[in-house]
């Protein structure tokens, strides 16, 4: 991807670093409201595809709670209510099935207290448990085998990939494992936007809405009491926000203004400010990033109007 300066990191007026990217804001008709960098260049969305992941599950039959999906949309912080909602979409099974990696809870605070009290990695502490919980549930609703539900080559994998390109209106550039060891498929930012903003704009009684639905009620379960994500869709009513590792984010309104944008090095520092200057320009009040944080996208490239 060819990236552009997004966000210049200022110390007493000099410019000391800074971060590349590349960014998109899609209006509720698909039309490029702003863009900056290389936004139609596949890339791998980490875990901004689990709104997306969730939708598929939720077209293939799958009914949870408004809980249910929000967690199964979430990378969680390892928090109580995170495992119990987890637990809640297992709906009986063993957390042992779980086919992502035991782990120690992703909050820095959950993790000390883990280890404080001399608690082991688990598969249901890792933040991907929800996706993976739903996926057992999907598997078991569609009498699929749930030995190999990670194997791209599974009637669920199919599935997903086949909603991820109906959502995105692109097909699958490249197949790859996440950090969880499910497939993950490379998409490209303006994809990741129309992705968001139909599942932001589904309508009552379909199955994309439930999953909107769930982000919306349950912001605290798809990131944590410490996340900036879920932070800012308490802000933002009706906003529907997820992030990923290596510091890509995706967020809609709920008239279907999206947004999708990567840091080109991963680093996470950057993505706030990239987020809330986005938000700024689509009319939402959200707090500032920090101060000596400052975004420098080029807003004459398709300026918002």
């Amino acid at each position: 991807m060819s990236h552009v300066p997004l966000v210049e990191l200022v110390r007493e007026g000099m410019v000391e670093g800074v971060h590349h990217g590349s960014a998109v804001v899609l209006g509720p008709d698909g039309s490029t409201r702003f863009a900056a960098g290389d936004v139609d260049t596949p890339m791998y969305p980490r875990s901004t595809a689990k709104p997306l992941q969730a939708t598929a599950m939720a077209r293939l039959g799958l009914r949870l709670s408004p809980a249910g999906f929000a967690i199964a949309a979430a990378s969680h912080s390892g928090e109580p209510r995170h495992l119990e909602a987890a637990l809640d979409v297992l709906d009986g099974r063993s957390p042992d099935l779980l086919g992502n990696p035991a782990d120690f809870p992703f909050d820095p605070v959950e993790r000390d207290r883990w280890v404080a009290e001399g608690r082991a990695p688990s598969r249901l502490a890792h933040n991907c448990s929800g996706k993976h919980a739903a996926m057992l549930a999907t598997c078991a609703l569609n009498g699929w085998a749930a030995e190999g539900y990670l194997d791209p080559a599974h009637p669920l994998q199919r599935a997903i990939a086949a909603t991820v390109e109906d959502l995105t209106g692109r097909p699958i550039a490249r197949v790859a494992v996440d950090g969880c060891g499910a497939p993950l498929f490379a998409t490209t930012l303006r994809g990741l936007a129309t992705a968001v903003s139909k599942i932001a704009t589904a309508a009552p009684g379909t199955a994309d809405h439930l999953v909107a639905d769930g982000i919306r009620r349950h912001p605290e379960l798809v990131g944590g009491r410490r996340r900036d994500v879920t932070a800012v869709m308490r802000a933002v009513p009706g906003l529907i926000a997820k992030d990923g590792f290596e510091a890509v984010q995706i967020a809609a309104l709920p008239d279907g203004t999206a947004i999708a944008f990567k840091i080109a090095d991963g680093g996470d520092r950057a993505r706030y400010p990239v987020l809330a200057a986005l938000l700024g320009l689509c009319g939402a009040d959200v707090p500032p990033g920090p101060e000596n944080l400052r975004f420098t996208g080029n807003l004459s490239v398709g300026s918002l109007r």
